[in-house]
C-alpha cells in the first residue's frame, strides 16, 4: 500500500505537540493504529521512515516529537526523572495518551485496535505507557528500560520486544520476559546476540541487517495477530 505522510500538530498535556502522521492509501474501512515514540534523537528521518513502513504494511501510524517547542536536553532530562521517581505518570506519559487519542479520533483508524511501537527511550515509555492505558492492545519496545516497579507490567498489554545481546538493555529485555510470563501476559521477546544499541536505525553506525530484519518481522506478524488488519465497511 503506498504511503501518505504529512507533519500535523495536535494538543498535547499542556503544549501543542508535533507529528508525522503516515497512513495507507485511502480506502474503504478502518485501518489500525500505531504511535511511534523515538528515542533520544528525536523525531527524524529514521523514525519518519518507520511511520511510513507501518502504512505500507496496513496501519496508520503517528509518530509524536516528545521534543516539541522545548530543549532536547531539558526534556530528556524531565522524561528521565519522570521514569526513575513517576514512571507511570508524568508529562512524557500524558502527552502519548493525548496522541492515541488524537490518533483514535482519525476518521479512517479503528480506535479499538491501536498499539505502540518505541525505541530506546520511546521503549521504555511504551512499557510503562502500557501498564496504565487500556486501550492499547499491543506494544513493541525496542532496546527500553523497564519501569519501577516491574510487577506492573501484570496490568501490561500484549509485548513484542527486541533488544540486543552487547547492549545493557539486554538484562531489562530478560527481565521484562520473566515478569510477563510469570502475569501470564501473551508476549514475544528476544534478545539479539551479536547486536548492539540502536541496531534498527538504518542510518546510525550500529545499525544491524539481519537483527532489524528479524525483529521488523516478528514485530508486524504480532501486531498482525493482536490488532488484526484493515476491516472493510460492511
Amino acid at each position: 500500500m503506498a504511503p501518505e505522510a504529512q507533519t500535523v500538530s495536535f494538543q498535547g498535556e499542556k503544549r501543542r505537540l508535533r507529528g508525522y502522521l503516515a497512513r495507507p492509501e485511502a480506502g474503504e474501512g478502518q485501518f489500525p493504529g500505531i504511535v511511534i515514540i523515538h528515542e533520544a534523537f528525536g523525531l527524524n528521518a529514521n523514525i519518519r521512515d518507520v511511520a511510513r513502513r507501518f502504512a505500507e504494511a496496513g496501519y496508520v501510524a503517528l509518530a509524536v516529537d516528545l521534543f516539541s517547542g522545548s530543549n532536547r536536553v531539558l526534556c530528556m532530562a524531565r522524561f528521565m526523572r519522570g521514569m526513575l521517581f513517576r514512571s507511570f505518570d508524568h508529562g512524557a506519559i500524558r502527552d502519548l495518551r493525548a496522541a492515541l487519542g488524537g490518533l483514535a479520533r482519525q476518521p479512517d483508524v479503528d480506535e479499538e485496535r491501536l498499539g505502540a511501537i518505541g525505541f530506546c527511550l520511546g521503549g521504555g515509555l511504551a512499557i510503562a505507557w502500557a501498564c496504565t492505558d487500556d486501550r492499547l492492545g499491543a506494544i513493541a519496545p525496542f532496546y527500553g528500560m523497564n519501569p519501577r516497579p516491574l510487577e506492573a507490567v501484570a496490568r501490561s498489554c500484549p509485548v513484542v520486544g527486541s533488544y540486543p545481546g552487547k547492549d545493557f538493555t539486554a538484562r531489562s529485555g530478560r527481565k521484562l520476559d520473566a515478569n510477563l510470563g510469570r502475569y501470564d501476559v501473551p508476549r514475544d521477546i528476544k534478545i539479539y546476540p551479536g547486536a548492539s544499541h540502536s541496531f534498527f536505525n538504518d542510518r546510525g553506525s550500529t545499525y544491524d541487517p539481519a537483527a532489524s530484519e528479524d525483529s521488523w518481522g516478528r514485530t508486524l506478524a504480532f501486531f498482525e495477530e493482536h490488532l488484526g488488519r484493515r476491516e472493510a465497511d460492511s
